[in-house]
């Protein structure tokens, strides 16, 4: 597409979202977001300095010893030697004997395919699924499993709800949310600055508008987080600041005040769930245990006990939407937050109806709430690993 003067049109697209590069003699001067993006951010205008910046890495390098000793060069110079450029051919036949040198000394699982998430938006060149797929014909490698945004969800939440797909989403969108809900308490907020980013790239960034929309409809938020900045102003949130990493026990005396006011849906607990007595009695302190009420909260969290057990009786008397940020389960006993907040949403007994129940993940990039079509995306197969190995990714 041509720009009417000198300058060419490119459409592309990067995690920060799609956009049309302005070409001239064959090299990129500035950029134009997607037409249809209703809010596009401001970081894809750094795509043209990026690209030329002069710490951009514009062809394979080579550590000095390594390029004249190989694997018997002296690793002390890891870090201080420099780099030589070399030519393409050089360094492909580099990497496969080296490649070949380790099988067969080693065997493939000796072999870390370590390269992870964010280095490609594309689907179809994405960078860790090619590497997987080449060393899948080589004979298998070793790999990982989960990740480094939400590895304690996924472990969890297919013991508690039976699957992690309720951390990755999809779930509850925007929209049913601003034509349902009445009151969003959000542990860890909603980080809107996470939403200019989408794996795999955003085309519309919707997150900004939803939220305008939902709080304009009489949606109120409620945002438990240490940090203000957590809830964008426009949406007019309620903040409570924790102590980093109590949010569990916010939860169990936002729960026992549902429970011991008699607020809890004991219906929906009988028919959807199963152990709520013996949680029961944990939450109450029975058998001589330490009640978990608003006060023992409160000791523990720094939000006041009568502000807990407030929102515990509003929560009850209205459809309400229940969210955790990602952030929360990366912690240690990360998987706590988790369980509990679905340990509470259960309380409420509003699973499953519009606008109500609970939610992971909003604000943790662009498509988390992002109303969406069910439209198959083509993607590469990487195929089986023959050695079936995986470590943690962390």
């Amino acid at each position: 597409m041509s720009t009417g003067s000198d300058r060419q049109l490119k459409p592309s697209a990067t995690h920060w979202g799609a956009f049309s590069a302005e070409l001239e003699d064959g090299r990129v001067v500035g950029v134009q977001p997607f037409a249809r993006d209703p809010d596009p951010t401001q970081l894809i205008q750094a795509i043209p300095d990026a690209l030329y910046h002069k710490t951009r890495i514009d062809q394979p390098y080579v550590r000095k010893g390594y390029l004249e000793k190989g694997k018997d060069s002296d690793r002390a110079g890891r870090g201080a030697e420099p780099f030589v450029p070399v030519d393409w051919d050089s360094a492909l036949d580099m990497v496969a004997s080296e490649l070949a040198r380790v099988r067969e000394a080693h065997g493939n699982t000796s072999i870390f395919a370590g390269s992870y998430g964010w280095a490609s938006a594309g689907r179809l060149h994405h960078a860790r699924t090619l590497l997987h797929r080449f060393l899948n014909g080589f004979g298998g490698f070793t790999g990982q499993v989960t990740n480094y945004s939400y590895a304690a969800g996924m472990i969890v939440m297919p013991h508690v709800v039976g699957t992690h797909r309720v951390v990755s989403g999809p779930l509850t969108d925007w929209r049913s949310i601003t034509e349902n809900t009445k009151l969003m308490v959000m542990f860890g907020g909603v980080p809107i600055k996470n939403t200019q980013i989408e794996s795999g790239g955003a085309g519309e960034h919707t997150a900004q508008p939803w939220l305008r929309r939902a709080r304009e409809a009489g949606v109120e938020f409620v945002s438990i987080s240490p940090l203000h900045s957590d809830a964008p102003d426009y949406i007019e949130a309620e903040w409570l600041a924790p102590a980093p990493g109590s949010d569990t026990a916010v939860m169990m005396g936002l729960a026992h005040t549902l429970v011991s006011e008699g607020l809890h849906d004991t219906a929906f607990l009988e028919r959807y769930t199963t152990g709520f007595e013996p949680f029961r009695a944990y939450l109450m302190g029975e058998g001589g245990g330490q009640p978990r009420d608003a006060d023992w909260a409160a000791a523990l969290s720094g939000v006041p006990a009568d502000t807990i057990r407030s929102l515990a009786r509003r929560m009850a008397s209205t459809r309400t939407m229940l969210s955790a940020s990602w952030s929360l389960q990366r912690a240690e006993f990360g998987e706590q937050p988790y369980w509990m907040l679905v340990v509470l949403a259960s309380l409420l007994g509003q699973i499953g109806l519009p606008g109500g129940g609970f939610g992971f993940g909003y604000g943790a990039e662009g498509g988390m709430g992002n109303p969406r079509r069910p439209v198959p995306i083509p993607l590469m197969q990487a195929g089986r690993n023959p050695t079936g190995l995986t470590i943690p990714v962390a």
